[in-house]
């Protein structure tokens, strides 16, 4: 459950104007209940309170807010509705629609984050949400428009200035998006973010030489994402600086973000070392991470239905494929069994029973009678 201590502030801080209208309920007692997570408790204890008077906006705003942490988010809904019913611009059930809908209905979450922005017109927080909302639906041109705004009222906010300096990048707007990532660095040499947006600026530039350079920051700090670091890695290769190239790899594999994709390219740099046996060890990691375990079972299925409708070389096809990805000797007995039984071919199903016969390990009842009879016969030829 996500907890959003932004709500109880905006509601502690208007709960004084509504006291003075109405002496309940206990601000104090509402705190130590939320402060040792005896939510059921607030509830019960507020519920009273709101027989009394079921439109103060404190009583509801505490109720909506219990509920929601005691993962009841339709009676928090209920309470946070009840808040707007009485008053359509109270920041914190505008807050909590908007946080409600943010993923699954963005622009059903702009409605309520409208409502923050024109009571809020200078809290730059607002806007940056509100951009946020607009790039969920891929509307990037509204998007930008607000996270200039929130970067205008609060550039010293890195969430602001990287957010805008995203989209910019993701525009191909890079002077403008460098000059925001680099008066983040003048601030804090160290902030993650921008050094992280620094090397996808430079990457998707082809500036390689400097993307490197932020990379090799993030990595000094421990720092970096998959994604970044992979743009490092392509900068290396690309530039022909393998050795560098494997480094970094070695660094994600080390932490734990390497996927198949950045070991093919230490395998690559391998290649290129001409170290050919480094880099076939790594390209058969990557087939076991390209190809699931599963996917025999499916070959097999596959080739057992070509078998049933006498398509017999595609059936054979499919059998070969699977023994080839993952070297169960059962589809060989099968490819000599359809050389054998249907394509009549007696020197093909030899060869496909040999080879069965040298790497089998039969364990049913029924596959140890088979291999007995296929010793018998093709050993005894021998």
């Amino acid at each position: 459950m996500r907890i959003l201590p932004c709500i109880l502030v905006i509601m502690i801080v208007q709960a004084g104007h509504a006291a003075a209208q109405s002496p309940v309920p206990d601000k104090n007692k509402v705190m130590d209940f939320f402060q040792n997570m005896q939510y059921e408790e607030a509830i019960s204890y507020l519920l009273t309170i709101e027989k009394i008077d079921s439109v103060n906006l404190q009583t509801l705003g505490y109720l909506g807010y219990a509920y929601q942490q005691n993962d009841d988010q339709n009676n928090a809904g209920k309470y946070y509705q009840k808040m707007l019913d009485v008053d359509s611009t109270h920041a914190s059930a505008n807050l909590y629609f908007s946080d409600f809908y943010s993923d699954d209905e963005p622009a059903k979450a702009r409605r309520y984050m409208s409502r923050l922005i024109t009571g809020n017109p200078q809290k730059a927080g607002f806007y940056k949400k509100m951009g946020d909302l607009f790039r969920r639906e891929n509307k990037k041109d509204s998007a930008i428009v607000y996270y200039e705004q929130a970067y205008r009222l609060l550039p010293t906010d890195s969430k602001n200035g990287a957010a805008l300096a995203d989209l910019l990048i993701d525009q191909k707007n890079y002077d403008r998006a460098d000059s925001i990532i680099g008066a983040g660095l003048l601030r804090d040499s160290v902030s993650v973010p921008y050094l992280k947006l620094q090397v996808k600026s430079f990457y998707d530039a082809a500036a390689y030489q400097k993307a490197v350079i932020p990379g090799e920051q993030l990595m000094r700090l421990g720092e970096g994402s998959l994604n970044t670091l992979t743009q490092v890695v392509l900068s290396y290769y690309i530039m022909n600086m393998y050795r560098d190239c494997i480094r970094v790899c070695d660094y994600m594999v080390a932490h734990e973000m390497a996927g198949e994709n950045v070991l093919y390219y230490e395998a690559k740099s391998y290649a290129k070392l001409r170290e050919f046996d480094k880099s076939n060890e790594l390209l058969k990691t990557c087939l076991g991470l390209a190809i699931s375990n599963t996917a025999e079972y499916y070959f097999h299925a596959m080739g057992d239905n070509y078998g049933e409708m006498k398509q017999f070389k595609k059936a054979i096809a499919h059998y070969d494929t699977a023994y080839y990805l993952f070297k169960d000797p059962l589809m060989l007995y099968d490819c000599g069994r359809i050389q054998d039984q249907y394509l009549k071919n007696d020197e093909a199903a030899k060869k496909y029973y040999s080879k069965y016969l040298l790497f089998a390990k039969p364990q049913s009842p029924d596959e140890k009678k088979a291999y007995e009879y296929l010793r018998k016969k093709y050993l005894k030829e021998k």
